[in-house]
């Protein structure tokens, strides 16, 4: 029965659109427009038509189209409706045939004017918030920009915080993030390419690069990648995402995303490619390399020692998180002579008494971990963080006085934690990567976890974003590139741009020109 009823009303659905998916022109007669509009939004209480009669006698008819709540009445009063009636009640009519370029050039106090030459065109403008101003006799009509200002204000983003530098991060509106990265980069060449996605939503999305600076070959793939993606429906960046990732099924991400205007603005400098989605801050970059989720915009800011011993910081954080529990488990259920005799005298007097083995009890103290830190995520702000504070410090001491954990497994459990919240971008990798780690180290010890390490390794060397290398510049090994990785040198020493983002081109374009001069030959 279900199913029945969904495919009926995926056919009314398609009846509904049938009658503008088609080219069809805007009716002249201003009553065939209400009547076609009337069917169209039918049922839609927002949608507001207002008929303005005016000339002598009445002679001059039109029609405001728009959606209730997406315009700012007052501007279309003070812009629109009111210039109109105020010329048209102090002159005569005149040539009926001029009235539709008096508006568009004399009358409207507006600058953000278009035309609609197609009734898809003036339904897809109503619904992405512009008032439609149609004339009767005309079968064109004016789209007039009066859009309200809607959404937050601009804020410090809450995942991403900064020591140093700009506290400003990208809103929900479209316009507004494009005017953020406008106001850093004051460059021409910095191109924004507008574009509709989701045959249901209709969402904007824009493509922005610095023209000259960006491979085109890569903006090239971007382009074709969105413009392969049918779906419904585009409701964040994540969709995107999910459809353009050169590996699907990685764990790894291949595409980056930031709320921060100056790190993106930075990116875009370097060559990368910017995807912006209308209603979610996060802008998805491209292409995205492993050693940028270790990168942080305080590195620029600050010294290059002191950026250098972070990014080292950062590395033993991620190895730590990855290794240390699967390690522990390793010496405990395997290597007992690698430890020392006075620790393994503690570590087997924590554990007398204790149900589970090392990996059982590893695993249950991540699960609990785990459940914890999404608890506190999920939960309002105030009672998350009190409860992932104060539970994992209650759940702890009660699972070690009960017998259930060793006072050790509790210490790494602990550090393991902190480390993953160092390295924000790989922490969902890092969450399967632990299990899969404590899986090996507990059938074959040392000898698994370098199995899986090596594994793991292999992967990353393997993937690609958009064509690039994803472990470059170590694999392959770019010595100009290392200037900005593990080691960071001074601002003032960066005077090239990374090469790996235009060395497939560089290389297709040199294999091009040998197979020329063979033919010549």
């Amino acid at each position: 029965m279900l199913k029945k009823i969904g495919k009926r009303n995926s056919k009314q659905n398609q009846n509904s659109c049938s009658s503008i998916e088609e080219e069809e022109l805007i009716p002249k007669n201003i009553e065939a427009v209400k009547s076609k509009l009337g069917d169209i939004f039918s049922e839609c209480d927002d949608f507001i038509l207002r008929e303005i009669v005016c000339g002598e006698k009445g002679s001059i008819r039109m029609l405001v189209a728009y959606i209730d709540g997406f315009v700012d009445k007052r501007v279309l009063n003070q812009d629109v409706i009111r210039p109109i009636l105020d010329y048209f009640s102090n002159k005569k009519t005149g040539k009926r045939d001029r009235i539709y370029e008096i508006l568009k050039q004399s009358i409207i106090n507006n600058n953000d004017i278009k035309e609609a030459e197609s009734m898809q065109h003036a339904v897809n403008s109503i619904v992405s918030g512009e008032a439609l101003l149609f004339i009767d006799g005309k079968s064109s009509a004016l789209v007039i920009g009066v859009k309200a200002p809607q959404g937050r204000q601009v804020e410090e983003p809450d995942t991403e915080v900064s020591l140093r530098g700009s506290r400003e991060g990208f809103v929900e509106n479209l316009l507004t993030n494009t005017t953020l990265l406008r106001k850093r980069i004051k460059n021409p060449n910095l191109k924004f390419e507008m574009i509709q996605m989701g045959e249901q939503t209709r969402t904007d999305i824009c493509i922005c690069y610095i023209k000259g600076i960006a491979n085109e070959e890569i903006v090239r793939e971007v382009r074709d990648r969105l413009k392969r993606i049918k779906t419904d429906a585009i409701l964040d960046s994540g969709y995107i995402e999910q459809f353009i990732s050169d590996s699907r099924f990685s764990i790894f991400p291949t595409v980056g995303s930031s709320e921060k205007c100056d790190k993106l603005a930075g990116k875009l400098l370097e060559g990368r490619i910017a995807i912006f989605c209308d209603g979610t801050p996060y802008v998805l970059t491209v292409p995205y390399l492993f050693i940028e989720s270790l990168q942080a915009s305080d590195d620029y800011y600050e010294h290059a020692c002191f950026a250098t011993l972070m990014r080292l910081l950062r590395l033993l954080a991620l190895l730590t998180s990855l290794l240390l529990q699967g390690l522990y488990v390793a010496l405990t259920a395997f290597h007992h002579t690698v430890i020392p005799f006075k620790l393994m005298i503690t570590v087997a007097a924590s554990r007398q008494g204790i149900p589970f083995s090392p990996f059982g009890e590893a695993i249950l103290m991540l699960i609990t971990f785990e459940l914890l830190r999404e608890a506190g995520v999920r939960m309002p702000r105030p009672v998350g963080q009190a409860l992932s504070i104060v539970g994992a410090i209650v759940l702890g001491e009660a699972a070690v006085a009960a017998g259930l954990a060793s006072t050790p497994l509790i210490v790494t459990t602990a550090i393991t934690a902190i480390c993953s919240f160092v390295v924000p971008p790989l922490i969902r990798a890092t969450m399967i990567l632990r299990f899969v780690f404590l899986a090996a180290a507990n059938f074959l010890g040392f000898l698994g976890v370098a199995f899986v390490f090596i594994a793991v390794f292999i992967h990353l060397c393997r993937l690609r974003s958009f064509g690039v290398p994803y472990m470059a510049p170590f694999s392959p090994l770019i010595v100009s590139d290392l200037k900005d990785s593990v080691v960071v040198v001074p601002i003032w020493a960066m005077i090239t741009r990374p090469k790996i983002l235009w060395q497939e081109e560089n290389s297709g374009a040199a294999e091009m020109k040998r197979q020329d001069v063979k033919l010549k030959r």
